[in-house]
């Protein structure tokens, strides 16, 4: 018994119990450091108890030897906690650690760790503000030339000089898509132009929301230009959410009305040939924008123009001149050669064993 006794006191208890709100958290954690025992090597691990005020501890969890943190995510904001750390082997136990210092939990409004980001917000949002203003105050601000934008205008006037309408294509995707959206903006700038010139414009959908959203954009333009007689409600509207039955409904459209010119401007698959070949045997000028990189082929060998990526984004900006997107851009650009900035540099850096730059956005 006395030789039991012993060995069990042999076992050595960690000390150095410390307890810390856990840092830059949302609260309800606490952490818990400890050193470990002199007999580490010897041991299975380390048991965590807690206590609130002068309640008894409780236990809370443990962790295997080697370990000498504990995080504990089950406590109350506002409530004070202390610890205690015991030892213990496969079946044998030493004493308590002392107690630790009373710690309360909170949330962090902060976090510090983020504070590189938070530069990185700040700068982005002047440099986009800053671009607004420039633009306002009536700067030029250049934008690399996008050739089938440019050919816009030369497309609505084909189609006026023929008398025969202009297709516009907004994809197959819904209103939930970027590429949609961006068309959308786009067919606000045609829609414009063919309101100007008196030129039809047909305008087949395969989603109803995308349907109702091009029908006012569309109804918008005409009523800015002056000429609200000149849309025709018809021209817009609903084909069929079927894929390739819609193509099939465009390609009748290209080949029954001899549009002169056509615009695929959106989300395409599979069916980008089909439109793109068809419209192609017609004659007619063919415009294409989309971000689908594997429907660019088709379009770029089937079109006269194609409109490719980052290009259908900046479109709207482009076409229209508004300051509002023309500073949006700018200021996205700049933000992007200071990302190349670090990144060339923080490669550079990176080669000669210099780990500086890229420290900073280890977050």
């Amino acid at each position: 018994m006395i030789f039991i006794f012993a060995l069990w006191c042999s076992i050595k208890s960690p000390d150095g119990v410390r307890a810390y709100d856990t840092p830059n958290d949302a609260g309800k954690s606490i952490n818990i450091e400890w050193k470990l025992a002199a007999d580490d090597s010897l041991l299975v691990g380390y048991e965590v108890f807690r206590a609130t005020n002068n309640d008894t501890f409780q236990y809370v969890g443990n962790v295997v030897s080697g370990n000498r943190s504990f995080k504990d995510t089950k406590v109350e904001d506002g409530l004070a906690y202390r610890y205690k750390i015991r030892s213990k082997t496969t079946n044998e136990y030493s004493d308590f650690s002392l107690p630790s210092a009373q710690v309360v939990s909170a949330p962090q409004w902060y976090h510090k760790g983020k504070t590189i980001t938070l530069i990185g917000l700040l700068l982005f949002s002047s440099l986009i503000l800053g671009a607004i203003v420039y633009a306002r105050k009536g700067k030029h601000l250049f934008i690399r030339r996008i050739a089938g934008l440019d050919e816009l205008d030369e497309a609505v006037g084909r189609a006026t000089e023929m008398g025969k309408p202009l297709l516009y294509v907004p994809g197959l995707s819904g209103m939930t898509d970027i590429a949609t959206i961006a068309s959308v903006n786009i067919l606000s700038q045609v829609a414009r132009k063919t309101a100007e010139y008196s030129t039809p414009i047909i305008v087949p959908n395969r989603d109803p929301i995308v349907m109702t959203v091009t029908q006012e954009v569309v109804k918008e333009a005409y009523l800015e230009k002056g000429r609200p007689e000149g849309y025709n409600a018809d021209n817009v509207f609903f084909l069929t959410d079927s894929q390739f039955a819609y193509a099939a409904g465009v390609c009748g459209i290209m080949m029954r009305d001899k549009p002169a010119t056509n615009l695929f401007i959106g989300m395409f698959y599979a069916e980008s040939l089909l439109l793109a070949e068809t419209g192609n045997m017609t004659g007619a000028i063919q415009i294409a924008g989309t971000d689908a990189v594997t429907q660019l082929p088709f379009f770029i060998t089937a079109c006269d123009y194609t409109i490719m990526g980052e290009e259908l984004y900046a479109a709207s900006a482009y076409i229209s001149k508004e300051p509002l997107l023309l500073g949006s851009i700018k200021g996205q650009d700049y933000s992007k050669l200071i990302v190349l900035f670090f990144i060339l540099v923080g490669s550079i850096f990176g080669l000669m064993g210099n780990r500086v730059i890229i420290s900073l956005f280890n977050i």
